[in-house]
């Protein structure tokens, strides 16, 4: 036996050894991948995504960097460790209003070391994660009337009506703004149900590997991986997450050089893969293959959805003048449970808690044209060409049914939306909830781009829910029991 084979040999026993391991320490919430027949072995070894061999650099050394869509100085200098002064000293290119970065700018930023980095390999741009102008002109019902296996004849009931698997993954993507392709690639990745035609309804309930008792079925999995990728990709792209930690307890920082999208898939595949296997999915023979097998290679013509220098247009306060609203939720998500924390609240005066019918109105907080109505949603879409995945958006939940606008309807600011209520989502009390979109990417409410109403700017506060606006040194307070101090009134 040769001394390759000998040592292709040896590891082969060593992954076999860690796979019975993983299999029997494994959490109840992880699925347990097994390897592949033994003659794949040595195709694993040769082709997982390979280690890191970025050297060691001296504390403040300046690398070179090429800017990505949507990076901006702040999650630049959480993720290379250094500052946001640092970086403008030593790129004195960028103006002082800068917000988002050029794509394509190459740019100079001091490092300070961060030992255990991740690979560099970039497995899909950010403008494939989202919801946005990539997916404009993909028919989610006809790619998968298109595929073998049992999951384009899913059906399930929600609170929305009865959904086909086309419906369930265009509900999902459209409202957490997040790629359908790439959700049908995870499907397909962990599940096999797109080519396999035998269906197994006892796994369904954890149909996308996670066991947990709220989030049981095909429709609440798939809801729960996209709420899971939101987070991560938006924590990233603000420079909260640097790195995470392995199921074995090993840490990793993420390559400063990685892109959002890239970033969520490794925190999110890291839930329940380690060691090889983790590598594998990463890499270019893993997750990114069968997407590419789906779809074809996302890098090929593909366009920065985030520009640089990105600014909000001129919004108003999205209630009529003279009326005086309460400021019932600071910087919340705008759609799920997690990030991105891009929607605030606004409560009109209804003289007693719990949903009860109003007759105030929301209005328009800028010019555009309705894009979509569902249950208590309705989208505003203000570059005029109707479709909420490119250009600004501003999506309001709990609007009322009763005399809510039609889709198609073209409004000016300040023209009514509809009544305030609890349906659609979760409510405890009538109000509005909005937030912002820009190509199919939630814009965080306290950001390089803030939330701004008519002067008023959104502060987040140390909780979800709780923050401030503030305009010319005054301060409303966010509370859902709202006194005077979250009272705001819309001028006249």
């Amino acid at each position: 036996m040769s001394f390759r084979n000998k040592i292709l040999s040896k590891l082969k026993v060593i992954l076999i050894a860690f796979a019975v391991l993983v299999s029997a320490c494994s959490p109840t919430d992880k699925p347990v991948y097994l390897l592949p027949e033994n003659d794949q072995v040595e195709e694993i070894l040769a082709t997982s995504t390979p280690f890191p061999t970025r050297p060691v650099y001296e504390p403040g050394t300046l690398v070179d960097y090429v800017a990505q869509s949507g990076d901006t100085l702040k999650s630049l200098a959480a993720r290379f460790n250094t500052s946001v002064e640092e970086i403008r000293e030593a790129n004195l290119i960028i103006p002082d209003d800068a917000t988002t970065m050029p794509p394509g700018m190459p740019m100079q930023i001091p490092i300070y070391y961060r030992s255990l980095w991740g690979t560099d390999y970039q497995i899909i741009p950010d403008s494939a994660f989202v919801n946005g102008p990539d997916s404009i002109d993909f028919d989610i019902g006809e790619f998968l009337t298109n595929t073998s296996g049992w999951f384009k004849n899913y059906t399930t009931y929600t609170s929305n009506g009865k959904l086909n698997a086309a419906g369930v993954i265009d509900w999902v993507s459209i409202n957490f703004s997040v790629s359908p392709q790439l959700l049908i690639a995870l499907v397909e990745y962990q599940t096999g149900a797109l080519t396999n035609p035998i269906r197994d309804t006892d796994a369904e309930k954890s149909f996308m590997g996670f066991d947990i008792e709220k989030n049981k079925g095909v429709y609440m999995q798939i809801s729960y991986v996209a709420n899971m990728l939101n987070d991560y990709y938006y924590r990233y792209r603000r420079g909260e997450i640097t790195g995470f930690e392995h199921i074995d307890g090993r840490l990793e920082n993420i390559d400063p050089w990685q892109n959002a999208g890239t970033a969520a898939l490794h925190l999110y595949f890291s839930r329940f893969l380690d060691g090889e296997q983790f590598l594998r999915a990463i890499g270019p023979d893993g997750f990114i293959h069968v997407y590419k097998n789906l779809f074809g290679d996302p890098w090929v013509d593909a366009h920065p959805h985030i520009p640089g220098s990105l600014v909000q247009p001129d919004f108003n306060l999205p209630f009529e003048p003279g009326t005086t609203w309460a400021y019932t939720g600071g910087p919340h998500t705008g759609w799920g449970t997690l990030a991105p924390w891009s929607a605030i609240d606004f409560a009109p005066p209804v003289g007693t808690s719990g949903c009860v019918e109003t007759d105030e109105y929301a209005t328009a907080v800028a010019a555009g044209i309705v894009a979509r109505t569902d249950p208590g949603i309705v989208v505003l879409d203000l570059d005029g060409d109707g479709d909420e995945r490119t250009g600004w958006v501003v999506f309001y939940l709990h609007i009322a049914t009763k005399d809510r606008v039609l889709v198609g309807t073209i409004l000016n600011t300040g023209d009514r939306i509809g009544h305030p209520s609890c349906e659609g989502g979760t409510s405890s009390g009538t109000h509005i909830h909005i937030a912002r979109k820009f190509n199919g990417e939630w814009i965080e409410a306290d950001s390089i781009i803030p939330f701004k109403l008519s002067g008023w700017v959104a502060k987040a506060g140390s909780d979800p829910y709780s923050g401030t606006l503030v305009k010319d040194g005054k301060l409303v307070i966010a509370n859902i029991n709202p006194g005077s101090a979250s009272m705001i009134s819309s001028e006249n």
